[in-house]
């Protein structure tokens, strides 16, 4: 122990004569390669609707499968009820049940979707609920569809299955989700999302490989939601997806 002791005092003070490591200074007049190294803590946060299946808590034991549902431009706001508007929420507030936690946050008035709030937002929902990380879907319409995609990209290995309706988004870095199935739909008569933007992500991902389907309904316009929600297929399809055994978890 006393030799140890005698080391260690040995190479403080060696350290403690040397002083600190420091970089040279710049030279003025000369460009110089660096390096930076920054710890960075964000505070997010989000009004959001949670919906929990009648049966949640019964089984202790059991984990549910969760959906993000991304509302529209038109729900932003601070009303966190205007999220009821169209979507899961709306059948939820009609009083339909799923067998889905659904996680509907509330984009605040003139913004846009924040991936860094929405991934802190699944975070707390898997910390204080029972999600089965392996079945978590994301879906959203118009603004929520762009955010659906920007998302999914962001995280490619979080979802089992996205579903993004009368959106858009990068075709450049969509083939990040060629593991990941994507049924994607869009009115042909869209007066305010233009098809040809989905349809660029579509073939994007046709041409990397991926797994995605496109619905068109032919007499539709902006609204292609409405008729995709209502549909038991969308939900079914869901849950006939998980996260692949070798996906590395998102977070």
């Amino acid at each position: 122990m006393k030799i140890i002791a005698g080391l260690s005092a040995a190479l403080a003070a060696l350290i403690t004569l040397a002083g600190p490591v420091r970089a040279s200074a710049p030279t003025p007049g000369k460009q110089h390669g660096e390096h930076l190294k920054k710890r960075i803590v964000q505070v997010v946060e989000s009004d959001y609707l949670l919906y929990l299946p009648k049966d949640y808590g019964k089984d202790r034991t059991q984990k549910w499968p969760l959906i993000l549902f991304l509302h529209g431009s038109g729900e932003r706001g601070t009303d966190v009820q205007k999220v009821a508007t169209h979507g899961p929420p709306k059948l939820v507030a009609a009083g339909q049940d799923f067998p889905f936690i659904i996680v509907s946050p509330q984009c605040p008035d003139n913004d846009w979707w924040n991936n860094d709030v929405l991934t802190g937002l699944l975070d707390e929902i898997e910390t204080k609920y029972s999600v089965d990380k392996d079945r978590e879907y994301l879906t959203g319409l118009s603004m929520g569809g762009f955010g659906t995609w920007a998302l999914a990209i962001a995280q490619p290995t979080r979802f089992a299955a996205i579903a993004p309706i009368c959106g858009g988004g990068d075709a450049r870095r969509v083939r990040r989700l060629k593991d990941v199935p994507v049924w994607v739909f869009h009115g042909a008569k869209d007066p305010t999302v233009n098809i040809k933007e989905d349809q660029a992500m579509v073939d994007a991902l046709e041409s990397a490989g991926g797994n995605v389907k496109f619905t068109v309904y032919p007499e539709a316009g902006h609204d292609s939601w409405t008729e995709t929600y209502s549909n038991p297929d969308l939900y079914t399809w869901f849950l006939a997806h998980k996260r692949p055994a070798t996906a590395p978890a998102a977070n």
